[in-house]
This record gives structure tokens, sequence and C-alpha cells, in this order.
């Protein structure tokens, strides 16, 4: 049974075909076509953790492809009430697929070893692979071709971070991280990408400004992810030289676009100024987590689908 738990569950083939499903799917509902791609199936989405952009797009996603979601929070006592495994086989029973945000990743190991559906991850603590998805096919949409493409991440090496750097490894982009010493990607994630893509182009750099003189794409988070806030105070005066601000755009090329994978916190990690200019992908990178989601679902659901209506080749 095929999960995404982790991007290193695709192979590069498998995320070209669920990024140009994603496309297909995006170009067809332009024009107001909906196709049942998954008609009557359900979703259940299963969150330890509060969200915006995830649980709506999954449940419009899932909507328009012509099935119907289900939310689950903490009141359904997962691993609670009831023993893990009792929950998830009986899950199993009444829905065709579970997307899970949970504070540990090793939850969602659990969960997808007892086999009764497949399981995407809607964030862990260790990777975020549905944002990874959209974000280059934002990128992909704005400046064409990913190959040798050049994302700079500005801030923390945290789990959007570590699902970048992967993603970027898979389409031979290169990935800059700019962090204080102590925040970068850990030394067991780098080799699991070193592992599985020998010719990755990944570098670290204490300075942001060094970091973004040839970027097509900067990206920041917030300093404080949930779960982090005992470091709050202590985060923002680390990050305070990693900030996307007006200054460090000037550093930049011009046709350098800008992400965020929101909610920001305006004025610390991004500055109004730059998150709501001009070279800004932030509101058209949140609207293609629907698509890429999409795109997912369909692959994983419906590949007999996929294969029949999607095109190998652009």
């Amino acid at each position: 049974m095929q999960h995404m738990l982790t991007l290193f569950d695709l192979r590069p083939t498998d995320l070209d075909r669920i990024m140009r499903t994603a496309s297909h799917l995006k170009q067809r509902l332009a024009k107001n076509d909906r196709p049942p791609v998954l008609e009557r199936q359900v979703l259940a989405l299963l969150f330890e953790k509060p969200s915006l952009r995830t649980r709506v797009s999954f449940e419009a996603g899932m909507a328009q492809l012509g099935g119907s979601s289900l939310f689950l929070g903490e009141d359904v006592g997962w691993g609670k009430r009831e023993s893990i495994a009792d929950f998830v086989r009986v899950l199993g029973e009444y829905v065709d697929v579970i997307v899970c945000r949970a504070k540990a990743h090793e939850k969602i190991e659990q969960m997808a070893s007892f086999n009764v559906a497949p399981v995407i991850n809607g964030l862990t603590d260790l990777s975020h692979p549905c944002q990874a998805i959209a974000d280059v096919m934002t990128i992909k949409e704005s400046l064409g071709p990913l190959v040798g493409k050049h994302l700079v991440f500005v801030g923390d090496g945290n789990n959007v971070a570590r699902s970048l750097c992967l993603i970027c490894a898979m389409l031979e982009m290169r990935f800059t991280l700019a962090c204080p010493d102590g925040y970068a990607l850990d030394d067991h994630w780098l080799s699991r990408v070193r592992k599985a893509y020998p010719n990755a182009k990944f570098s670290r750099t204490l300075d942001p400004h060094e970091a973004v003189v040839d970027a097509d794409a900067v990206y920041t988070d917030v300093w404080t992810s949930m779960g982090q806030e005992a470091e709050k105070a202590q985060r923002k005066e680390i990050f305070a030289d990693y900030r996307i601000d007006e200054c460090l755009m000037k550093s930049a090329p011009r046709h350098t676009r800008v992400l965020h994978c929101l909610p920001a916190t305006r004025g610390q990690e991004i500055t109004d100024g730059v998150i709501d200019g001009a070279q800004s992908d932030v509101i058209p990178q949140a609207a293609n987590r629907m698509h890429a989601q999409k795109g997912l679902l369909a692959w994983l659901l419906n590949r007999a689908w996929v294969n029949e209506n999607v095109d190998v080749v652009d």
C-alpha cells in the first residue's frame, strides 16, 4: 500500500506525475470542469494540531474531486480512549484515505504500519511534504522548469526546511539554508538525502545576504513553530538578523520570488512590504496547496484515471 509520510516515499517520477496531475486538474478547474475522479470516496482528516490551509484545502479538494471528507479532532480519542491499533483498524473500515496532522512523526508511522488505508502526512515535527509539493509547483508556475533553480530558506532548519531540502534534491534544484548556529538541518536527515540523491546540491550559510545573491526563490517560516512556545523570546533574539525584508531583497535578483508557508508573524520573519509586494507568491502558493493535494489524492486513489487523462510530457 502506498503512503506518503515523507517525500522519501516517492520516486522523482512519482513526484513528477503528481505535479502534472495537479496542474491538469488546476487547468480544468479554471474552466469550471470538476471531473469526479474520486466519486463516493471518503477522506478522514485526523488532526492533533490546528490548521487552516491543510484542513480546508484537503476538504475543498476532495469535494471538487467528487468525494467527501470527515474532520476528526481530539474528541475522537485517538490513542486515548482505546488502543491505537483498535482505533486505526476500525477507521480503515470506514474511509479510503487518511490525512494525519500529528505532533510526533512516530504516530503517523505507527498508523501507516497497519496498512488499512493510504496515509498522508499533513504535517509532523519531522516533515511537511504536502507543503513542499505546493511550493515547487508555485516556483515552476512563476519561473518555468525547475532543474537548476536555486531555493534559499532563511530561518530555522525545521520540518518545512527538511522537506524543501529533499524535494530540491529530487528535482535537481539547489537548496541553501541561511540560519544561525544550532538551527541547521540535522545530520541524520542530510545523510538520508545524500544517500538517496548523491548529486544533491545543498549548502548552509550564516549570512542571508550572501545566500540570496543568486536565489530564484527566497522562503521563510515563523521563527517559533507550534510546540516551541517556551522558546519564543529566545528565538526572537537569535533570528533577528534572519528576516526577509526590503534590505535583504535588494541583495537578491529582481526575478526572485518570495514564499512563506503561512501563517506569518508579520514584522518578524517577514515584513508587510515584502509579503504584500510585487515579488511575493505567498497567496498563489497557499492556493496551490489544494491543487497539489488533489494531484496527490488522484494519484494515490485512482491511478488508472491519471494514466488515462494526464499526459506524460508537457
